[in-house]
């Protein structure tokens, strides 16, 4: 039987011992590679709880509406009944010391205000929880990044906690602002009742106000009547008191004339004659005299009294004008809330309107007071003056006695001289009575004229004030009638703000929020994780990458171990010899994938969509990456390795293994589609989590083409060599 090439490569494999031993253990090299790099990041999640984290809780708590909050001490406990790390409460010292001393990876710090924090959401300038974050990244990074995620869980649920426990607070206050409504719009219609009568009240006052305007235009024109009449009455006097006062010299003149009658009787006859007619025309005088007396009385009594009535009245109307404008002060301190419940012009206009209202009534009181004033004044003098009058009266009635008599004396004086004595005697008695009653009268005249200038000058100041009180009283009138037209207007805005408000109270006794509602206050977004093609942790993830890396590193130490050119007995042929090599890297490449598979798949438990496939890339890829190894080092030996190492390194770097293409820097991820790593991991990935059949073969068909061209060219460079080596050799024998 004739010796094949490939027989004797295989004779010579398995008799040598330094041969078959380290093929031997090349066989395990992917899977030392891909198997312990997976077993190590297989889930490494799934330890956490074994990674040791310090806590240092320095909160010191804080109270908020009556109920105390330890948010530090509450978040502690939760951190460390979770068991996501292996979390340790630590004094702060302790912490410090521990992360210099790598003990422990990161410390989580809450700080003293954190719980104080809380509680000031309403305030004018809130403050945030805050939690110091201290990871020791020299020791580990990835530890660090590790911890800053569950960082970011933990503010989440903290987030959660205090949000759910505002929103708590917030339906409260919305439930209680549901009843304040209630008692508001309940409020709002007393409120809007209260607005109907005052608007009631207003029309009436109104109404009344437009009487006391009109009563006040009467009143100021019978207190300029008045006025005229006392100036009238003040002429009058005045002349009654020149009368009299001529009336009193000639009474003295009189006497005079009587006392020297007495005294001489020898012109007793002409003078006596002279004397009767005059006593007679005197006589006439004070008769008439004496009438107008009485009717000046009498109109004297008559002013007294009115003047009294006139007194009586405007105390009345002082004390209702102070009435008025007390009653208007308090109206407007009673509606000073109401009209700062409405829109600004409405508050515009009441406020005018009440302004008005208050300096009339506050004009037309001050008016009122003077008017009293003038009146008390006027009575006073009227009262003067029927004494006066009274005791003019009697002064007259005494000289018209006398004189009446001395007309009786003067018939008879006619008659006999004798009775001269005795007539004089009387007359001079009379006269010095006449006299007397004259100074009195004068007096009194005196006095009545000064009365009614009193009174002149009380009822001009009666007059101002009645014109006064007429002229407010009609702006009062004014003002009343947008008093009403205000009332109105606030009725229905009463009656609007009740309805308003029983629609908030029913709006609000809605709200019925539960522990759900809170919780859903406090985290209103979930996220739901709807992937595709799932991978399950993260040795899945890696094994396309690791996988195609142990390959490729088991295809670079077979070529140390086996030779890849060096043929055991002398070549027979080109193709035999390419043949014998490639049947033994063919087989070795299949066990290389299969026990790779075997262990990742079973040992490991790597779950797959395709199993089949996932097989069938494996060796597709062993047999590719043997492929180039084979073709840069059969053609450059040493050097083929060192090129076949830096095709490695571009692969391990642009393959899209571990982080995605577009992070990596651009100008190496040119490479990522002329190497065949960037096929072998699209492949495992296919076939291992995504299931999508075309895109599997996509890739193994590329990486057939690699591994086709490079045992096309292998075998062009075997046959070359033989061609050189080995022809000339086989043409001689």
């Amino acid at each position: 039987m004739k010796k094949t090439m490939t027989w004797a490569e295989w004779k010579q494999l398995l008799r040598s011992r330094k041969l078959m031993v380290p093929m031997i253990a090349i066989l395990f090299i992917p899977v030392l590679y891909a198997g312990m790099f997976l077993w190590a990041f297989w889930d490494p999640y799934a330890n956490m709880a074994d990674l040791p984290v310090a806590i240092v809780d320095l909160d010191e708590g804080a109270e908020m509406d009556g109920e105390q909050l330890a948010l530090g001490r509450e978040l502690t406990d939760k951190l460390i009944d979770s068991k996501q790390f292996n979390f340790m409460k630590v004094s702060q010292a302790d912490a410090e010391k521990g992360l210099k001393n790598q003990d422990y990876y990161v410390v989580i710090e809450i700080p003293e205000n954190f719980s104080q924090h809380a509680t000031t959401l309403l305030d004018d300038e809130p403050e945030k929880l805050t939690m110091v974050y201290k990871p020791n990244e020299g020791f580990n990074f990835l530890s660090a990044q590790i911890g800053e995620t569950a960082m970011d869980r933990i503010r989440a649920e903290v987030n959660e906690q205090v949000a759910s426990t505002y929103a708590e607070k917030l339906f409260d206050s919305i439930a209680e602002m549901g009843d304040g409504f209630g008692e508001a719009a309940d409020g709002a219609g007393e409120l809007h009742e209260g607005a109907a009568k005052l608007a009631d009240g207003a029309d009436e006052l109104k109404g009344y106000l437009e009487t006391l305007a009109g009563s006040t235009i009467t009143l100021a024109d019978g207190s300029n009547k008045l006025a005229k009449g006392a100036s009238d009455a003040a002429k009058g006097a005045n002349e009654l008191t020149k009368g009299i006062g001529a009336l009193s010299q000639g009474s003295k003149e009189l006497l005079a004339g009587a006392q020297q009658a007495s005294a001489g009787a020898g012109g007793l006859k002409d003078g006596i004659t002279q004397y009767t007619a005059g006593v007679g025309e005197l006589a006439t005088s004070y008769g008439q005299i004496a009438q107008k007396e009485q009717e000046f009385g009498a109109a004297v009594g008559t002013l007294s009294g009115k003047t009294a009535e006139l007194h009586a009245a405007a105390n009345k109307l002082a004390t209702g004008s102070a009435n008025v404008n007390g009653g208007i002060n308090q109206l407007a301190e009673q509606l000073a809330p109401i009209i700062a419940s409405l829109p600004e012009e409405q508050q515009a206009a009441l406020n005018g309107a009440l302004g008005q209202l208050k300096q009339g009534s506050a004009e037309l009181s001050g008016g009122m007071q003077q008017l009293t004033a003038g009146t008390s004044a006027l009575s006073g003098g009227a009262t003067e003056l029927k004494g006066a009058a009274g005791q003019l009266a009697g002064a007259h009635s005494q000289a018209l006695a006398g004189v009446q008599k001395l007309n009786g004396s003067s018939a008879q004086l006619l008659e006999g001289a004798n009775a001269l004595a005795a007539g004089n005697e009387e007359l001079s008695a009379g006269v010095a009575k006449l006299s007397e009653g004259a100074t009195t009268a004068e007096k009194g005249s005196a006095d009545l004229a000064a009365g009614l200038a009193s009174l002149t000058e009380g009822s001009g100041t009666l007059k101002a004030g009645t014109d006064t009180l007429a002229s407010k009283s009609k702006e009062l009138a004014d003002g009343s009638v947008t008093l009403a037209d205000g009332m109105g207007e606030l009725n229905e805005g009463t009656l609007t703000l009740q309805e308003k408000l029983a629609e908030a109270n029913q709006t609000a006794s809605e709200v019925n929020p539960t522990e759900k509602t809170y919780g859903m206050v406090g985290s209103p977004v979930d996220v739901e994780k709807d992937s595709i093609n799932h991978v399950p942790n993260y040795g899945t993830g890696f094994a396309p990458y690791f996988l195609s890396l142990g390959l490729f590193v088991g295809a670079l130490l077979l070529s140390i171990v086996f030779p890849l050119v060096e043929p055991a007995i002398k070549p027979t042929g080109a193709f035999r010899w390419f043949t014998s090599k490639v049947s033994v890297l063919a087989i070795v490449g299949l066990l290389q994938a299969l026990i790779a598979v075997v262990i990742v798949k079973y040992a490991l438990g790597m779950e797959t969509v395709n199993t089949p496939l996932f097989i069938l890339t494996a060796i597709i890829t062993s047999y590719t990456f043997i492929a180039i190894v084979q073709m840069f080092v059969s053609i450059l030996s040493d050097a083929g390795r060192f090129v076949a190492i830096l095709i490695l390194i571009l692969q391990l770097t642009t393959s899209a293994g571990t982080f995605p293409l577009e992070l990596i820097p651009a100008p190496l991820q040119i490479f990522n589609t002329l190497l065949p790593m960037t096929y072998s991991v699209h492949a495992f990935k296919g076939a291992i989590s995504i299931g999508d059949t075309a895109f599997v073969w996509t890739n193994n068909g590329i990486l057939l083409g690699f591994m086709g061209a490079c045992l096309a060219i292998t075998f062009g460079y075997f046959a070359l060599l033989y061609t050189r080596r080995y022809s000339k050799k086989a043409v001689e024998a």
